[in-house]
């Protein structure tokens, strides 16, 4: 395993996604089709893809966290743009601080602080 590369979230209209993670994560897609709109987020991919066939109800049994430098205004300001509350900022040990919020098509979006975790040179 070579570590995390690539989260995706399924939305039905895409367009509309694409503007609402621009805002939320402060970024521009570097890959844009009708099949697929891809992000860079610090070196991790965002990926969006359409959602062809709507469940009645998403599951967040996996949580891929988003690294933040303050995360009670990242959960705030997620809140703002009209995500939904999913785990309020919670310390989880030391420094550590994660939350949850669920996007406009109830995708699962994890934040958190961590001051431990540093990446891995990509050289070595």
């Amino acid at each position: 395993m070579l570590g995390l590369r690539t989260v995706i979230f399924k939305v039905p209209d895409l367009e509309k996604a694409k503007q609402w993670y621009m805002d939320a994560f402060q970024a521009k897609p570097y890959f844009d089709e009708v099949f697929y709109i891809g992000f860079d987020i610090g070196g991790y991919e965002l990926g969006l893809v359409p959602e062809n066939i709507p469940k009645s109800k998403k599951s967040s049994n996996v949580v891929a966290y988003w690294g933040v430098e303050d995360i009670n205004k990242s959960y705030q300001d997620l809140i703002k743009m009209g995500a939904t509350p999913d785990e309020e900022p919670t310390n989880v040990g030391g420094e550590l601080m994660v939350a949850s919020v669920l996007d406009p098509w109830d995708n699962c979006i994890g934040i958190i602080y961590n001051p431990y975790f540093k990446l891995a040179d990509k050289n070595n």
